[in-house]
């Protein structure tokens, strides 16, 4: 009798999910797939079939407010009732950060969720989320194993010189350094490239992870040597509503000067800076594309410049260049970004086929180009689910 792995995505307004048959005798089958979206005022679940097409919803009024464990309870009920004869084997979970020691997905029980709680500090927008429905399908049903897999966990390869920072000692000792993020997805891209391009997997590659969030990882022969997210996930490039790199002055004239507190220099860098800050308009870069504001055209030069800047100093990084992935929202589907990235990347031998690169092919780069420039759909449920059914088996 097959069984199942559930990955879920928690967010601060949104639960992602995705079920996965396990058989031994054929490759994992996704067959459903959805999410549970507007938690916090008026609940909607979603789930489509592997086709796409809806097969199952569920909506609760404003009124209703259900609670975290009433809409896990929701979606477990209904997973359980579309298996049918199946058997729900287990429930991954991304978690944004597992700190130093959680190097690699991890069975779940009240220490590693204690340990996993502590690290809230280092990601206060996206830990608590993560660790929601984990505490929910604790409670719903305790006898089902969980697994916690991180976005951390696959920039451990990165040499110590690339996670420092240039202060005191001590503060390395209590954690401080950079680990990147988008991990799940990195891997997703660096397992694809294995199959699709094996020769370009085992050289020097930067992936460019554009949605909402946004980072560069630079890999070689498919581990990570260095990325731009660090500390946090608000380093690095600018991204819909995070501002990205900030010089650490600026963050002492908002205190000093502005006189914001604590929690409204947070709100600032993560809630209102980024593309949505820049344009003053919208964080969607659809919108932003669409839009004839001129303010609008500004955010999304910035974006572009820094995408440009940050690839520069990543392929200082590997000594050099062999590859340029495109993935994620903006990235898959953008075609203006990525020819405008391209365009200021020229001098790197980074040249695409416009014809190519705008019917949205797999391979965009132009004959001419030193730099093969290919763009990959990621798929960080995949990496869960490898990662869940692999820690079953041990």
């Amino acid at each position: 009798m097959p069984r199942a792995v559930l990955a879920l995505n928690g967010g601060s307004s949104s639960i992602k999910f995705a079920l996965t048959e396990i058989d031994d005798a054929t490759a994992p089958h996704r067959v459903v797939a959805g999410k549970i979206e507007e938690i916090g005022t008026a609940p909607h679940l979603i789930a489509r079939d592997g086709d796409g097409l809806l097969i199952g919803e569920r909506r609760w009024s404003r009124d209703e407010e259900p609670s975290y464990e009433t809409l896990l309870d929701t979606l477990l009920a209904w997973i359980e009732n579309h298996l049918g004869g199946d058997t729900l084997a287990a429930v991954g979970h991304r978690v944004v950060h597992g700190g130093r020691d959680f190097t690699g997905p991890v069975r779940i029980d009240p220490r590693v969720l204690d340990a996993l709680a502590r690290l809230t500090p280092l990601a206060p927008m996206h830990q608590p989320h993560n660790l929601a429905p984990i505490r929910a399908i604790s409670a719903l049903r305790p006898e089902l194993p969980q697994v916690a897999c991180f976005d951390t966990a696959f920039h451990h390869t990165q040499p110590a010189i690339a996670t420092r920072f240039a202060l005191p000692r001590s503060y390395e000792a209590e954690g401080v350094r950079r680990y990147g993020f988008h991990g799940l997805s990195y891997e997703y891209i660096a397992e694809r490239l294995k199959e699709i391009a094996p020769a370009l997997a085992r050289g020097r590659v930067i992936v460019a992870h554009l949605g909402n969030g946004a980072s560069l990882c630079a890999m070689e022969d498919g581990r990570s040597v260095d990325t731009t997210m660090g500390f946090t996930a608000l380093d690095g490039l600018m991204m819909g509503t995070r501002c990205g790199t900030i010089d650490a002055g600026v963050l002492l004239y908002m205190q000093q000067q502005k006189n914001l507190t604590v929690a409204q220099v947070e709100q600032t860098l993560y809630k209102e800076s980024g593309l949505l800050g820049v344009s003053g308009l919208s964080s969607d870069m659809r919108d932003l594309l669409a839009s004839s504001d001129p303010r609008a055209k500004e955010a999304i030069d910035l974006f572009v410049y820094r995408i440009a800047r940050e690839t520069a100093a990543l392929a200082g990084s590997l000594g050099g260049l062999d590859g340029f992935v495109f993935t994620a929202g903006i990235g898959e589907r953008a075609a203006e970004i990525r020819a405008a990235i391209c365009e200021r990347l020229r001098w790197l031998g980074i040249v695409p086929d416009p014809e190519a690169n705008f019917r949205h092919a797999d391979l965009i780069s132009a004959q001419e180009s030193r730099v093969e420039i290919r763009v990959i759909p990621t798929d960080e449920e995949v990496t869960i689910h490898r990662h869940t059914v692999d820690s079953l088996e041990k």
